[in-house]
This record gives structure tokens, C-alpha cells and sequence, in this order.
């Protein structure tokens, strides 16, 4: 029986999807064990979950810290024009810029919200000035710097 809200995905789909991202290593012979099925049907549910896109990949969560990024920022962008060139150009400048973690269109106060991993603030103050108030039809940024992650990367609820 599927569920109402995961149209496509029964019991066993979501009891996987659930081990993954607890453990997105475990084992295929492990997690057929968990879900109660052969690893030839664990191994082919698994396989057609990335396919359909409901998987969207399997990643190492690093520390940023350790690899000298312990400074995040959020910054709020206003645009200076609300028109799909202009959303549609500041989108893919946006993408090009690999310290900008998230960036999402949103409701409210600004027009995207931009999550940024630095080193500290004077690398954000040089990325700030060379890169993210260049960017297309930018017209404002506010900047909030996190003085402590509370809950950070958290998986879907489901």
C-alpha cells in the first residue's frame, strides 16, 4: 500500500530511503536485511529509486571546518528588476560560484536567499566585493553572519 503523501514509493521504498540517509554506505546486503528483502530486490529497488530521481545522490558529509570553510553566511539579494531575464540571468551566475552552497528563490523581504561557506570575514568581505554584488541585476545584499548552527543539513522528515 503506497502512502498518500509518496505517490510511487511503498513500504519498502521508503524504509530504504529512510536507512540511506541515515547511512547513505550501508551495505546492500545489510540494508535487504533491515528492509526484509533478497539483495537482488533490495539492489534493483535501490537502483530504480536513482533512476526516478528520488535517490539524487549519494554524498560524504565533510566538516567545513576542517577544510578551512568555518564561516557561514546567508545573504539576502534584491534584484533590481522582478522579471525572468533578469531572475534567469542572476540564476545562472549564481550557479557558476562554487563557495554559494544553496541559493533559493523566495517570498518576502528579498528575492534570493544564498547560503555561503568562508574561511572568515575578510574572505567573505573579498568574495562580497569581487563576486556577489557583481552579479546580474543585483541591487541590495544583506548579509547575516551564523554565530552558531543549531541544526544544519537535516533529512527530509517522511
Amino acid at each position: 500500500m503506497e502512502d498518500s503523501l509518496t505517490p510511487g514509493l511503498d513500504r519498502i521504498d521508503l524504509r530504504i530511503l529512510r536507512l540511506l540517509r541515515e547511512d547513505g554506505r550501508m551495505a546492500n546486503a545489510e540494508l535487504a536485511e533491515r528492509v526484509n528483502v533478497s539483495p537482488a530486490t533490495c539492489h534493483r529497488r535501490v537502483r530504480r529509486l536513482v533512476e526516478a530521481g528520488v535517490i539524487r545522490a549519494f554524498r560524504a558529509e565533510i566538516a567545513p571546518e576542517a577544510v578551512g570553510l568555518g564561516t557561514a553566511v546567508l545573504v539576502g539579494v534584491v534584484l533590481d528588476r522582478s522579471t525572468p531575464e533578469s531572475f534567469a540571468a542572476f540564476e545562472a551566475a549564481v550557479l557558476t560560484l562554487p563557495m554559494v552552497l544553496d541559493c533559493h528563490l523566495v517570498a518576502g523581504d528579498f528575492d534570493y536567499l544564498l547560503r555561503i561557506r568562508v574561511r572568515d570575514m575578510a574572505d567573505f568581505n573579498k568574495l562580497h566585493a569581487e563576486a556577489l554584488i557583481a552579479l546580474p541585476g543585483v541591487r541590495q545584499t544583506r548579509t547575516f553572519f551564523v554565530m552558531k548552527e543549531v541544526k544544519e543539513g537535516g533529512g527530509l522528515a517522511f
